[in-house]
């Protein structure tokens, strides 16, 4: 389970690296198209973590 909280962990950084260097994203303060893929990546990443650990570490509101 190491490996899935790893892909997660690094799907979320790059994502969030992505948004605060990415040019174009700031200029039209909307997210381009790597951010909106690197976004998906991890989104996939979470479910893949949720399917893991069978949905027991969802976050409460």
């Amino acid at each position: 389970m190491s490996s899935v909280n790893d892909a997660l962990e690094n799907a979320r950084f790059t994502y969030e690296q992505h948004m605060r260097t990415c040019r174009q994203c700031h200029a039209d303060a909307v997210p381009c198209a790597v951010a909106k893929h690197l976004l998906r990546i991890y989104n996939l990443a979470r479910r893949d973590r949720l399917r893991a650990t069978g949905g027991h570490d969802m976050p409460t509101a």
